[in-house]
């Protein structure tokens, strides 16, 4: 390990071989090297930018935003949001269905479904048009 990190700092202090061009007229072509200092400096910055990453993917995980799929008897089918930090809630746990609505500081039971509901006849209807048909509606003027 100690012989690569030797052969790595040989490599980057080395000074740079002029080239001639000998089609150009303008003299010698001279590279700067990349030296220790600016090795470091990279490297300094790539941690910074690392540790930035994590850092917003532990706040956004930290406050909710991101939902994460977890595997077991307690499923959240779908939701809508009610306010600015009012929601309502499908949730099944088992095979029984659940209506909640969540505020800020209590979740209350607003319902208990006696039938399931099955998700794709309520999330599809009758006239579904695809997003690129609503789209180009919008963008005519008519409603879609």
């Amino acid at each position: 390990m100690n012989r690569l990190i030797i052969a790595l700092l040989v490599a980057l202090t080395t000074p740079a071989v002029f080239a001639q061009n000998p089609s150009s007229s303008k003299g010698p072509l001279i590279t700067s090297p990349i030296g220790v200092g600016d090795f470091l400096q990279m490297l300094i910055g790539l941690i910074i930018v690392l540790g930035i990453i994590f850092a917003m993917a532990w706040l956004i995980r930290r406050m909710g935003h991101v939902p994460v799929r977890m595997q077991g008897a307690l499923k959240v089918l779908c939701g809508i949001s009610v306010g600015q930090r009012e929601r309502i809630m499908l949730i099944q746990v088992g095979e029984q269905q659940l209506l909640v609505g969540i505020a800020p500081g209590q979740i209350r039971t607003l319902h208990v479904l006696a039938h399931p509901v099955g998700l794709h006849d309520a999330a599809a209807p009758a006239s579904a048009q695809s997003f690129a048909e609503k789209l180009q509606a919008i963008m005519k003027g008519r409603q879609p």
